[in-house]
């Protein structure tokens, strides 16, 4: 059961002053309880606070260490579950799509992620038509659409819709289709110091971590 009282709002006072440390929390509340990615939440945080709209903006790391803050204090007793049942099957699409390197990013792969995360693998293709063919070849219904990738290029992603039992819903999967490549720069660590993706022996490191714990 969540700690969250009815009806709880970020913390934040609409001042002047109003730092950006203050509109990450109220992305931070959006992210967690809505499933917003990082750029849509902050913007939404911007208007909630009644901020001008060129206010600047927190980066995505502050928001990531507000999204802790939050799942610490609100979601300690449910969020560890939810993460174990996506990495759980983002690894289960990983194995079905091993053929194209596929690398996990995002939420579930740094541990932030709740049941309203969606799940983002990063494929290294020699032909990404043929990421297409297998997932025709294995009856997913996808829908395609183009982001921005690492350099600044148009990326094609491939979006879809899989049931977790362990949740007893469903979640978005993004296939993310990059060149071959690309995959050197792929594997640059953040501004962290953090490896930003990992690949199918990585991912079941994790989960064989905390299972024996």
């Amino acid at each position: 059961m969540s700690l969250r009282p009815p009806g709880y709002q970020a913390q934040v006072h609409n001042t002047p002053g109003m730092s950006k440390q203050e509109i990450a929390a109220a992305a931070a509340q959006m992210v967690v309880d809505e499933g917003l990615e990082y750029g849509l939440a902050k913007r939404r945080a911007v208007r909630q606070l009644g901020l001008p709209s060129r206010t600047p903006l927190p980066g995505n790391d502050e928001v990531e260490d507000a999204v802790r803050e939050y799942i610490a204090v609100f979601c300690a007793d449910t969020q560890p579950a939810e993460l174990q049942a996506l990495r759980r099957l983002a690894l289960q699409w990983m194995e079905r799509l091993t053929l194209f390197r596929p690398y996990l990013g995002g939420a579930v792969w740094h541990g932030t992620a709740t049941r309203l995360s969606d799940i983002y693998l990063q494929l290294f293709c020699d032909d990404e038509k043929s990421a297409e063919i297998a997932l025709i070849d294995q009856g997913v219904s996808y829908e395609p659409r183009t982001v921005t990738g690492f350099h600044h290029e148009p990326v094609e992603v491939l979006s879809f819709h899989a049931r977790c039992p362990e949740l007893g819903e469903t979640v978005g999967v993004h296939l993310m289709l990059h060149d071959l490549d690309d995959m050197r720069g792929a594997l640059l660590r953040d501004t962290k110091g953090r490896v930003p993706r990992g690949d199918l022996t990585a991912v079941r490191r994790l989960l064989a971590d905390i299972e024996s714990t």
